[in-house]
């Protein structure tokens, strides 16, 4: 993985901003919007969008990996591992599916404020 505006988990971080390249086990590389990292379980993982190559997502799919840094060097790039345990993977998704309520609850109060 070739990292480009991995978000510093410390600043905050606008995603639309953030991708990542993504290179695959098939030899191929994913060029992919980083949506959010989220604890879950005490460990981090990272909520990546894959792009096309016009920057577009038209599956709609999103992929979840284990994420990890060394707080020795913020300069090396992040590790990312796959989920092989599906209750990882389920946990992972909810919480996933949380930030997404959050994110909607958060757009509709934010449009009513506007609104007012």
């Amino acid at each position: 993985m070739s990292k480009n505006n991995i978000p510093d988990s410390d600043n905050g971080y606008d995603a639309e901003e953030m991708t990542v390249d993504l290179d695959l086990e098939d030899g191929t590389t994913v060029t992919c919007a980083v949506i959010t990292i989220l604890s879950v379980l005490n460990k981090d993982y990272i909520v990546l969008l894959p792009l096309d190559e016009s920057g577009d997502n038209t599956e709609g799919e999103v992929w979840f990996y284990r994420y990890s840094e060394n707080p020795d060097d913020p300069n090396e790039e992040p590790v990312l591992d796959y989920i092989e345990d599906d209750e990882e993977y389920e946990a992972v998704a909810e919480a996933f599916d949380e930030y997404l309520d959050a994110a909607e609850f958060d757009e509709l109060v934010g449009g009513e404020e506007a609104d007012s």
